[in-house]
């Protein structure tokens, strides 16, 4: 009634001005139209839903659709505004995606609100097709409401009559099995049902229904009435509202399976893959997985898979001979991928959801995972070819990469690495390689050496051997480092000199050395003509000078030595005299250096 008052108080402003806007918009005789949202069998049922449905939306309506069934509807709108609130609701998730548009003639008689009936009311249309107004509209002084919309008794609430407890008992034979479970794992869920999921109603699901009704306000009989058990799987249901759980079927990745297009849309096909985005506030992503392939190209996606952002490093995860799941957990998200090999195809799906949203999570995943079923096709591998390639993407996805990455070397024969202590720093985890899980054994900060010990035993193929003999000034040496962060995939060798055996300031553990050096190269070995380590290559300064590009420094074997000493590690030294040759010394420097990356 209060939509009506107000379109009579805008109707009197508004004038003969508004005659011909509604002319345009809905003709001589507007045409009333409908939402249909829902049909249910019997009046319990519809009850129930009519009951549900105005909690949750606006303008709901019941209508008697004949032959014993029962129709729910919001309305009555102009056709083009009707449109516009179906397609609106659908991408809403808030109605079923089968809801459709339908005219007055399809309904027999109004039954909801109880004294309604838009069906003769002709100006139902017109009111439904004028605009409210802002609450900023200016007071109106010279109008009398009281003459416009005279004073009428609110509508009375729809009155539910639930079953007794004897149609209640008929009522819930008529149940199926997989029913009778889902009210199990509903009361369960609520709290109220600790037994198993046997679809058996006993004495202990007796009394689970019981609490439960007790809980919500209900006569606590054990026995739950078509319209309790909407309740019960309403709340149940509810943690999906706005998800959008829809079926999708993919003939070109021959996949079906329910997914959230509440919070996800479907972006490209970038092969083995089809991404799903995030289109609201949820930062959700999923993804289809479809290629041919062997037990070989499985276990290579396992690999690749985490390798990227999207899976982090930390959490569960199982391979098997033809199938793999792999979970990754962080702070902010986790990531759950699972895929099988069969008949030559593997198949599978991702779902990214943030973290500390479990319960959703979960019942999503779950739906997924019930859903999931192999239709014919599998993905073309030129499907959605991008020309803009990246060596940080993987069709599509980022790879993970480390906050910082620098060098190190190995110094003894169990994989122990010495490296710059720059990398240590905040660290969530290290690894040597990216392959290899480090931990700390030492740092020294007034010296920047820091001693890392891999968590298993590694058999490297060169250790350092320390220079005994001091440096001598203007002889040539090597640094071996990842100058650009791994991405070359093995160390590069700089050459250069010793342009002092001393640091700016006088450092007796420090040599200048006249070399052109890289950020990634930082900790790694700097070696002279006979492949013996003179030292560890330093990162650049960063106390705000600028010194030339081929000025830097190195910590010198004796500082390391005593490093690896307090560390409780007797390093192997050398008088070592002699020059070997460029690919000698090249293999000796890259055999003994390692990546050292620093993660979240």
């Amino acid at each position: 009634m209060t939509r009506r008052f107000l379109a009579a108080i805008w109707f009197i402003l508004a004038g003969l001005t508004a005659a011909p806007l509604l002319a345009q918009q809905s003709g001589e005789n507007p045409e009333q139209v409908w939402v249909q949202i829902e049909a249910q069998p019997n009046l319990t049922a519809v009850n129930e839903a009519l009951r549900r449905r105005s909690a949750q939306l606006q303008d709901v309506n019941g209508f008697d659709l004949g032959s014993g069934w029962y129709g729910v509807a919001l309305g009555p709108y102009a056709p083009d505004v009707a449109d516009e609130v179906l397609r609106r609701l659908r991408r809403e998730g808030a109605i079923p995606r089968d809801s459709y548009i339908a005219r007055s003639s399809d309904y027999d008689r109004q039954i909801w609100p109880v004294g309604s009936d838009f069906l003769t009311e002709e100006e139902a249309a017109v009111i439904a097709d004028i605009p409210s107004q802002p609450d900023t509209q200016p007071a109106v002084t010279d109008v009398q409401t009281t003459e416009v919309a005279p004073a009428v008794t609110p509508e009375p609430e729809p009155e539910v009559v639930d079953e007794t407890p004897r149609e209640a008992r008929a009522s819930e034979a008529t149940l199926n099995r997989e029913q009778r479970a889902d009210l199990q794992v509903a009361l369960k869920w609520a709290g109220h049902y600790e037994g198993r999921i046997d679809a058996a109603f006993g004495g202990g699901t007796r009394r689970s229904m019981a609490s439960w009704q007790e809980a919500n306000g209900y006569d606590a009989t054990g026995v739950l009435t078509t319209l309790q058990r909407a309740d019960l799987l309403g709340q149940y249901n509810a943690v999906l509202d706005g998800m959008g759980m829809t079926s999708v079927s993919d003939p070109q990745m021959g996949i079906q399976m329910d997914m959230p297009l509440g919070v996800v849309a479907f972006k490209e096909y970038e092969p083995p893959f089809a991404h799903f985005q995030q289109t609201g506030d949820i930062p959700a992503r999923a993804l289809l997985i479809s290629q041919e392939g062997t037990q070989d190209t499985l276990y290579g996606l396992y690999d690749i898979m985490q390798t990227l952002r999207i899976v982090p490093p930390e959490g569960p995860r199982k391979r098997e001979k033809d199938s793999f799941v792999l979970i990754g957990e962080s702070a902010t998200m986790i990531s759950h991928t699972e895929a099988t090999l069969r008949d030559g195809q593997i198949k599978g799906f991702t779902l990214i959801w943030p973290a500390g949203d479990e319960e959703r999570r979960t019942r999503i995943l779950g739906m997924m995972q019930d859903s999931f079923t192999r239709i014919d096709g599998v993905l073309d591998p030129a499907q959605g070819y991008n020309e803009e390639q990246s060596i940080d993407l993987v069709s599509g996805l980022e790879i993970r990469k480390p906050v910082l990455s620098r060098s190190g070397f190995y110094v003894d024969r169990i994989g122990t690495v010495v490296t710059t202590s720059e990398v240590v720093g905040q660290c969530g985890s290290l690894t040597l390689d990216d392959v290899y899980d480090a931990k700390v054994t030492s740092v020294d900060e007034a010296l920047g050496i820091a001693v890392l010990s891999p968590v298993q035993s590694l058999a490297p193929m060169m250790v350092a051997t320390f220079q005994q003999d001091n440096a001598r000034l203007n002889s040539d040496v090597a640094v071996a480092g990842y100058s650009y962060g791994g991405v070359l995939g093995a160390p590069s060798l700089t050459y250069g000199s010793v342009s002092d055996v001393k640091g700016l300031n006088g450092e007796k553990q420090l040599k200048r050395l006249a070399l052109n050096a890289l950020d990634g190269d930082a900790g790694g070995p700097v070696l002279d003509a006979s492949g013996a380590v003179l030292g560890m290559l330093m990162p650049r300064s960063t106390d705000g000078r600028q010194l030339p590009d081929d000025v830097s420094f190195a910590t010198d074997a004796q500082s390391l030595q005593t490093a690896l000493r307090a560390a409780g590690i007797t390093a192997a030294t050398t008088p070592g005299a002699g020059t070997l040759p460029p690919a000698e010394l090249s293999d000796r420097a890259s055999a003994m250096t390692v990546l050292v990356s620093c993660w979240e």
